[in-house]
């Protein structure tokens, strides 16, 4: 592929099972400025989306194997950066960019890439997710963002859970790293952490937990995100946890109620 291919290469896919569509640039190799057919992929990106049916946007920025990391962090956050001021300046909201973060460098072995000159060239490069408004009524997001309110509820569709578990899934794992980086620049947000249950015959309350025999899975849940919030630097004084059971199905299947919840209580 040539490079001035890859530079207006404009294409979306979904990731994993959420439906949130990618806008990928490319970029020069040690550089972060952009071209005028970079810039028109951004501003070709900005005119193709309905703003009105988006949530936010996350921007995470990338550079290839060579170079130390703390150099490629630098410039990976610079990319990011760029792409953020390039949508800010063609209008789009800024309230809307929930998460720009920097990768640092993609880590490849030389010897076992078939072609290590499109490969890095794939990897100098700025990621934009779009994560669409949700469906789930009034008061509940599907992202942190700015202007969240006391009582408002975010969901999360990657935080889920298997039947009967309250082990974080690899996916669910990927989620909450994103949410404790964001929440490290929203310190002022305090919250609730729900655990929810589905498929409990309605004489109980909750679901048991295959691995401690306990009648408290959406408890377990529930506990399970607050730790390892604290173990990703988030203060557990800004969070608490409740089980909520079977008690608020979002009346979107099954797998949609084996969830939890983050519920503003303070700002």
């Amino acid at each position: 592929m040539k490079i001035t291919l890859a530079l207006i290469l404009f294409s979306f896919y979904t990731a994993n099972a959420q439906q949130k569509p990618v806008e990928t640039i490319y970029f020069e190799f040690d550089r972060y400025d952009l071209t005028e057919k970079q810039i028109d992929v951004v501003s070709n990106f900005i005119k193709s989306i309905d703003t009105s049916k988006v949530e936010s946007i996350q921007i995470y920025g990338y550079c290839d194997d060579r170079g130390n990391d703390e150099y490629n962090f630098r410039l990976s956050n610079n990319r990011a950066n760029t792409i953020q001021n390039l949508l800010i300046e063609r209008g789009f909201n800024q309230s809307k960019i929930v998460i720009l973060e920097g990768k640092g460098r993609v880590v490849v072995k030389a010897d076992t890439v078939e072609n290590l000159y499109e490969t890095r060239l794939r990897n100098r490069r700025v990621d934009l997710i779009v994560v669409k408004k949700n469906s789930f009524g009034k008061g509940i997001f599907t992202s942190f963002k700015d202007d969240l309110k006391v009582g408002d509820k975010v969901y999360l569709e990657s935080i889920l859970f298997d039947i009967g578990s309250a082990k974080l899934t690899p996916n669910s794992k990927k989620e909450l790293d994103k949410i404790a980086i964001t929440l490290q620049n929203h310190r002022n947000l305090y919250f609730e952490i729900r655990g929810h249950v589905c498929c409990t015959p309605d004489i109980y309350s909750d679901g048991i937990d295959r691995d401690t025999k306990e009648r408290r899975l959406s408890w377990n849940r529930a506990k399970t995100v607050f730790y390892y919030l604290i173990s990703k630097k988030v203060s557990k004084s800004r969070m608490t946890y409740i089980g909520c059971g079977n008690k608020y199905p979002l009346g979107k299947g099954d797998n949609y109620d084996r969830r939890v919840e983050f519920v503003i209580t303070k700002i």
